[in-house]
């Protein structure tokens, strides 16, 4: 009897787990999040505007963007991007993985300089985390020496991670200024790099816990609590009170 009530609690947990994680992706599928177009290659690349002309905006400034993935990935996912330049720098530098660069042992560690803020085969991005001025200044510097000591340069897993998401992730942990919180939909963000299990969370403020990335969970003044399965959050931030839902991202509660 015992050993039926056991079962059946499992059972029930089980179910609910799926119903919390699963029916918002798959709301979001139904939705329809996928890129625009029929061909990659005809996708918009154009500048969305988003970042001020370095000739016009000639202070310091950090931009982190988000986009969704081209295709049918872009139903669970964005791909992330940081841009920055110093004062009165001609250009800015953007720096982001790419997964294609690491087949046969690539570097997947893109740096470029040109348009800070494209659409990403055409789908629009959302400006993350934008600081500008004397406040930036000092922190691009912490931020390149934090690309630098990136540990999966020549590593990359689309799910669940290390991935673009877990590059900048790694950024916002070791650059807690930043204050980065990371949406749902950016998976491969809460693989801690080294594929620690313990560690801050992307935000680099509170406690998280992560099975390289499979699963785990995340307190913290930042990003609220959150609960990730198989590269899915659940979760609330109470700060602004949102929800957090796997497919759809934040959704404000107020």
């Amino acid at each position: 009897m015992n050993g039926m009530k056991i079962s059946r609690r499992i059972l029930i947990i089980l179910l609910c787990t799926i119903v919390l994680f699963g029916l918002p992706q798959m709301l979001s599928v139904a939705f329809g999040n996928s890129s625009e177009g029929k061909n990659w290659s005809s996708a918009r690349r154009d500048s969305t505007g988003l970042s001020p002309a370095p000739e016009i905006h000639q202070d310091a400034i950090i931009q982190i963007f988000g986009a969704r993935t081209w295709g049918w990935r872009g139903n669970f996912a964005i791909h992330t991007w940081i841009a920055m330049k110093k004062s009165r720098a001609e250009a800015y530098e953007r720096y982001e993985v790419i997964g294609w660069r690491a087949r046969n042992g690539g570097n997947a560690l893109v740096q470029s300089r040109g348009s800070p803020d494209n659409y990403w085969f055409g789908n629009s991005p959302e400006l993350l985390v934008e600081i500008k001025g004397p406040e930036a200044e000092p922190l691009i510097e912490k931020i390149k020496t934090a690309i630098e000591a990136y540990p999966h340069k020549y590593d990359y897993r689309i799910w669940p991670g290390p991935n673009s998401n877990s590059f900048i992730a790694h950024i916002g942990r070791q650059v807690p200024e930043l204050a980065l919180d990371l949406p749902p939909t950016a998976i491969g963000k809460d693989f801690i790099t080294g594929g620690a299990v313990v560690g801050s969370p992307v935000s680099g403020k509170g406690f998280q816990l992560s099975l390289m990335g499979f699963g785990g969970f995340t307190v913290s003044p930042v990003e609220g609590v959150e609960l990730h399965l198989v590269g899915l959050t659940l979760g609330v931030d109470l700060d602004d009170i949102t929800l957090k839902l796997p497919g759809f991202g934040r959704i404000p509660l107020s």
